[in-house]
């Protein structure tokens, strides 16, 4: 427990610290180009640093790794975040030079997504030995998968929880917020488990993405971008595949689970009928516009991601 704290710190402290100095740089580099078509109150955020996903992606991979890096579990979970946070990297860098909300092409984006996952796939049933099972929340019991089902079981959860944790970056400190939730969930369910080198880089993670929400809470100094969301988002699914609780993920990120969907609904819904369900999607725009303030949707987006680990807790054991 007083390595967990020490690593927590660390990565803390070391967040904090750099914060400054690399929102002096994401400036230079260029700012957020902000979606024309979303709320007016999100204009006065054009020009904001992003990028800052690097800052808390870059210190839990080199901590993690200095304090922890002899478990293959926890060199696979970094390589996951890492290579997701570099393809969000890409796509952010392309974003601020066109200056336009779109960066890579979809498919470039699904191509690598699929390639990165697939190869945790292998590695979890190769060299990890972790074989092809998967555990049902609150009986204690196994399902043995097909080799090719389990690949496509974790392909659905990486590219799930890394684009979920992506629509939910739009407000201020929400995504950094309930990732923290989320991480912090994995810590305590790897520790439980005996997976004291995963519950190690949960609690790394945890630390350093709090560093960073120091300077990303409202108003923002500086954004994660699709570096942050994305890391995020593979660092939640490696903790799920690593750990054996893929089953219980959609209940620990019901946030991200409801952000995606609203934009799946409100696509359909549209392409159907020709009308909307939401104001605006993903959700916690529909909630601006029917009034709430940011910070307010933020704080309550906390609480319900907060409700939700602590549900998922529960039924899994």
């Amino acid at each position: 427990m007083n390595e967990a704290l020490w690593a927590f710190g660390a990565s803390l402290v070391v967040s904090v610290a750099a914060g400054p100095s690399f929102i002096r740089w994401a400036r230079s580099a260029g700012g957020q180009p902000v979606r024309a078509a979303g709320p007016a109150s999100h204009l006065a955020k054009i020009g904001t640093p992003t990028m800052g996903g690097v800052l808390f992606v870059a210190v839990t991979a080199i901590i993690a790794l200095v304090v922890d890096g002899s478990d293959p579990a926890v060199d696979t979970a970094v390589g996951l975040t890492v290579l997701f946070g570099a393809i969000g990297f890409l796509d952010d860098i392309a974003k601020v030079r066109r200056q336009a909300s779109l960066g890579l092409r979809a498919r470039t984006k699904l191509a690598l997504g699929l390639a990165v996952a697939t190869t945790l796939a292998v590695l979890a049933m190769g060299p990890l030995e972790l074989g092809t099972y998967v555990r049902l929340p609150g009986y204690g019991q196994a399902v043995e998968l097909a080799p090719w089902l389990f690949v496509v079981l974790v392909n659905v959860v990486v590219l799930g929880a890394t684009n979920a944790v992506n629509l939910t970056d739009g407000l201020d400190g929400l995504a950094g917020g309930t990732g923290i939730v989320a991480i912090g969930f994995y810590a305590a369910l790897a520790y439980a488990s005996g997976a004291w080198g995963l519950g190690l880089f949960a609690v790394v993670l945890t630390g350093a993405v709090a560093g960073f929400l120091y300077f990303n809470l409202h108003p923002a100094r500086i954004i994660m971008g699709d570096t942050g969301s994305m890391g995020i988002g593979a660092a939640i699914a490696a903790l799920a595949v690593l750990t054996r609780s893929e089953l219980i993920l959609p209940v620990v990120g019901l946030v991200f689970v409801a952000e995606a969907l609203s934009v799946i609904i409100q696509v359909l819904s549209f392409r159907l009928t020709g009308r909307r369900v939401f104001r605006m999607s993903p959700l916690h725009h529909h909630f601006e516009l029917s009034g709430w303030a940011e910070t307010t949707v933020v704080r309550r987006f906390w609480i319900c991601g907060i409700l939700a680990a602590a549900l998922a807790y529960l039924l899994w054991w």
